[in-house]
């Protein structure tokens, strides 16, 4: 059983894409999502500092058309995505990635949507200073007890032992200054507190959006970020991407949802790491692949020949209501 994952924010760094624009029609299909979403991905994909890639309206784009780019090079379709993989699942802004690879939305559509909630984002975090830091260790009942006291959501819950905290600068800062026993706080490079009441503005502007399109069926079952289901119906993927926007991710259950149809293989496309780290220490034993460049390509098509089959399944997994 091969799962294919799709990386959210905070995954993209200065320079990422660069060694992707060499290989043949990279660049062109590139200019063409740039056209798309109107601003030039090329230039942010290898040359835009850290500062502009922080920018959401810049990073949400970028992240979701270099997902799409790697996959193509190792599947060139939905349906042939159904042939190899038994599941999919992205993290925040991946799950759009996942929505276009399988076919519950057209590229153009996950491209336009992903602009939007971008920019509808970035605005609701203008309102109010806002961010969010990953909480390595501690105990899960005691973190969840000093997020509460400071007024932060627990707004990823990635499993592992991680928990990204969302709220107000001052709230971070003060966890920071007193973090729970045994446990780090790491800021993350994100520009608001995503995945938390603060942007129930933009979902707002999506649920407009997301009413004028005609989604398909999703070729390979997403396991989807509020719960881990798994989802085919297209509406529902879409349904589920416009809430999630305001929701916590549930990263954990997306992980015990594989578990569950017996993954033995992984790959995360660009920009790869994050997830792929996560998996290792939630999914042992499993293979795993953070396709960073092209010569990690090889490596994937041997994954694919060892661990793909697509076997899809039939039944909703349903993993810690």
């Amino acid at each position: 059983m091969l799962v294919f994952v799709f990386p959210g924010q905070g995954s993209q760094s200065p320079g990422f894409l660069a060694p992707w624009l060499e290989l043949p029609g990279v660049a062109d299909r590139l200019r063409w999502a740039s056209a798309v979403v109107g601003d030039d991905l090329v230039a942010h994909g290898t040359v835009s500092d850290a500062d502009t890639l922080r920018d959401t309206a810049v990073a949400q784009p970028l992240i979701v058309a270099a997902g799409l780019l790697g996959l193509r090079e190792l599947v060139a379709s939905p349906a042939e995505l159904a042939g190899v993989a038994g599941a999919v699942a992205g993290h925040s802004v991946g799950e759009l990635t996942a929505a276009a690879a399988t076919g519950a939305l057209s590229p153009e559509q996950a491209l336009v949507l992903v602009r939007e909630r971008g920019r509808a984002m970035a605005t609701a975090a203008a309102s109010t200073p806002t961010g969010m830091s990953a909480v390595l260790g501690g105990d899960p009942d005691e973190v969840a007890a000093v997020l509460a006291a400071h007024g932060l959501t627990p707004a990823n819950a990635n499993g592992g032992g991680q928990v990204v905290a969302a709220g107000t600068v001052e709230a971070l800062a003060a966890l920071a200054a007193a973090p729970p026993a045994k446990a780090r706080v790491i800021p993350l490079q994100v520009a608001g507190a995503f995945h938390t009441e603060h942007m129930r503005p933009a979902v707002g502007t999506l649920e407009a959006l997301a009413a004028g399109l005609e989604p398909g069926t999703a070729s390979v079952p997403l396991a989807a970020n509020a719960d881990g289901e798994l989802v085919s119906d297209g509406r529902e993927v879409l349904r589920r991407l416009v809430a999630q926007v305001s929701r916590p991710v549930r990263w954990d259950l997306c992980q015990q949802a594989f578990a569950a149809l017996g993954v033995t293989g992984l790959i995360e496309v660009p920009p790869a790491g994050t997830l792929t780290n996560l998996a290792k220490r939630s999914l042992k034993g499993v293979d795993v692949l953070a396709l960073k460049t092209p010569d990690d390509l090889e490596r994937a098509r041997t994954m694919i020949a060892e661990h793909g089959g697509g076997v899809h399944a039939t039944t909703t997994v349903e993993v810690g209501r």
